[in-house]
């Protein structure tokens, strides 16, 4: 059941492209919230169960989706899937209105962030890059934080409707910096990741109690996110859930091809990758990110 409460804000027409494991909570929220949402889902059935779900409305391109829309929200797969929905055939950016705002939800580069912010105002649209973080229970619970990019007329824009599915959504600066500002998310969480891994393995061969270990190093300095979302799991072997290998790998991509162009030193970013990859080969690539720990049994 959801226990969600929303802002009063004034209902706005609003289309959802994208709604897979983060998409179609995200779009119910804004149709609980009172907006008029139109989806398009790349798998007809998905948009057609949503709609069901939530009173909704389904299009059978971007392009229609869009059509009248004051906002355009979408989370898909890559760069390359955001400028089909966008820019390509049938495409968002050819239905939408005048003086709209997409607002993209992907975890992409900030090279195809300022692109498409600039073939938006060509065409008399506004473009708003804004990667989340908080995972699918953020997303289901309506509690993601959003990274934003983009003009601040934009942002104030769509700022309302966002926060129907967030608990805080924040400028961060001009376009491209929503994505960096993710980036910076991702490197701290993988370097995270495996020094929890590390010390879990360390205290296992020390013969250590590692539950009441964790318990009590997590009322002090040590304590983060992770180690009090994932620390009773990872000592259980159990990595069926959560954000898969898979994405954090494509997002470190992400970040070591930022690096490279910026000059920045991101030598822990790059050997955590690499542990990820042997994950991956292990056949771990759907497990969630904690699974790094499994390199140290």
């Amino acid at each position: 059941m959801n226990t969600r409460t929303y802002e009063t804000a004034p209902p706005r027409r609003v289309a959802f492209i994208g709604l897979g494991v983060m998409g179609y909570p995200m779009a119910g929220h804004l149709a609980r919230a009172g907006h008029h949402v139109t989806v398009y889902n790349r798998t007809a059935a998905k948009a057609a169960q949503w709609a069901a779900a939530h009173a909704g409305t389904t299009a059978a391109t971007p392009a229609e989706a869009a059509a009248g829309a004051d906002i355009v929200f979408a989370c898909v797969g890559n760069d390359d899937d955001l400028r089909s929905v966008t820019v390509g055939a049938q495409g968002a950016f050819g239905g939408m209105k005048a003086a709209a705002v997409f607002v993209d939800h992907t975890t992409a580069s900030a090279a195809v962030a300022r692109e498409l912010h600039a073939a938006a105002r060509a065409s008399g649209l506004h473009f708003i890059d804004a990667p989340v973080s908080g995972g699918e229970a953020g997303a289901t619970n309506g509690a993601l934080t959003v990274m934003c990019g983009g003009d601040t007329a934009a942002f104030d824009a769509m700022k309302p409707a966002a926060m129907c599915f967030a608990r805080a959504v924040t400028r961060i600066g001009d376009s491209g910096a929503g994505q960096l500002a993710k980036m910076v998310n991702q490197v701290a969480i993988a370097g995270m990741v495996q020094a929890l891994s590390e010390a879990i393995a360390f205290g296992r061969h020390a013969g250590l109690d590692m539950p009441l270990v964790l318990e009590v190093i997590g009322k002090g300095a040590a304590q983060s996110w992770q180690m009090d979302s994932r620390g009773k799991t990872m000592l259980d072997g159990k990595f069926d859930f959560g954000f898969a290998v898979d994405w954090m790998r494509k997002d470190l991509g992400l970040v070591l091809e930022e690096a490279r162009r910026n000059g920045a030193s991101t030598p822990v970013t790059a050997l955590v990758d690499q542990f990820y990859a042997d994950v991956q080969a292990a056949g771990g690539g759907r497990w969630d990110t904690s699974s790094l720990i499994t390199r140290l049994k």
